[in-house]
């Protein structure tokens, strides 16, 4: 069994401990406000990474390192804080190691910058236009280069149980882009989960791994097509038809197909098997 931190333990970094826990592994979350009354098998690490005095005592024999960190607010100050100086400061410690962990570092698709629906992959152009984005795609960048053993995993849109964002925008007849289709490109939270309790257990095994994998679901499917289907099974009035010149920052298809070649299989591999069962208990 395998000694795990996760740095970030947030909805899917605690989804993720628990799940690792069960299976035997050893697990420390780090948290600036870790809970009170632990009642799991989880250890805790009080810290916060961008403060780099408070990771002076954080133990070193991890094997794998799990970097699951949102920024407080969605703005270019709260992005450096985590992705630069938090990130430099983790790299800082675990580098006094004698056996560098191997760190699974959670990005975004929001890294491709692609606009004309293009399909997208590990191999693809990784240029975003905003800043947010940007520092996103820097991080990764100095992960890789500091070992070829590190991993990068970009999650598309994250959806589930507390994200459910687009049954909202359904229920209030939005204005949609029709045509051109406006791609939307998703992934069930358990999936995400799913996705990086798989590559622990093909480290574990010894099996060769990428440094990248994008981990989005089968179905890039036009945001019209989404939120008319989703109109429909909440009997709410369709969406309005949005008149658009085309343009827009970011339009892309992401392929899973380096993952799914690697032996994953996706729980909800499309939109309507995901939002089915989020239907049933949304009001």
């Amino acid at each position: 069994m395998a000694k795990i931190l996760i740095v970030g333990c947030g909805s899917i970094g605690m989804q993720l401990a628990n799940t690792l826990t069960a299976k035997g592994h050893h697990v420390t979350g780090l948290k600036r406000h870790p809970p009170s009354r632990v009642t799991d098998d989880i250890n805790y690490f009080t810290a916060d990474i961008t403060v780099s005095n408070e990771l002076k005592d954080l133990p070193l024999d991890f094997e794998i390192v799990y970097f699951i960190v949102s920024p407080d607010g969605r703005n270019e100050e709260s992005y450096r804080t985590i992705y630069e100086a938090g990130l430099d400061n983790l790299i800082s410690r675990l580098s006094l190691s004698d056996s560098p962990a191997r760190l699974i570092f959670v990005s975004s698709t929001s890294v491709y910058g692609q606009s004309q629906g293009e399909w997208v992959d590990e191999l693809s152009n990784s240029q975003p236009a905003n800043i947010t984005s940007q520092l996103i795609r820097q991080a990764e960048q100095k992960l890789m280069a500091l070992s070829t053993h590190n991993i990068i995993v970009r999650f598309s849109g994250i959806y589930g149980p507390g994200r459910e964002y687009l049954l909202r925008l359904a229920s209030q007849s939005p204005v949609i882009q029709q045509d051109p289709p406006y791609y939307t490109n998703r992934i069930h939270q358990q999936d995400c989960v799913g996705v990086l309790v798989f590559l622990c257990e093909c480290h574990l095994a010894g099996i060769q791994l990428e440094q990248c994998y994008v981990a989005s679901d089968d179905d890039p499917a036009p945001m019209w097509e989404v939120i008319s289907w989703l109109a429909a099974q909440m009997n709410c009035q369709p969406p309005g038809v949005k008149m658009t010149d085309g343009t827009t920052e970011m339009n892309k298809r992401c392929s899973n197909q380096r993952l799914k070649a690697l032996g994953y299989m996706f729980q909800y591999s499309n939109y309507k098997s995901g939002y089915l069962e989020l239907l049933t208990d949304y009001v």
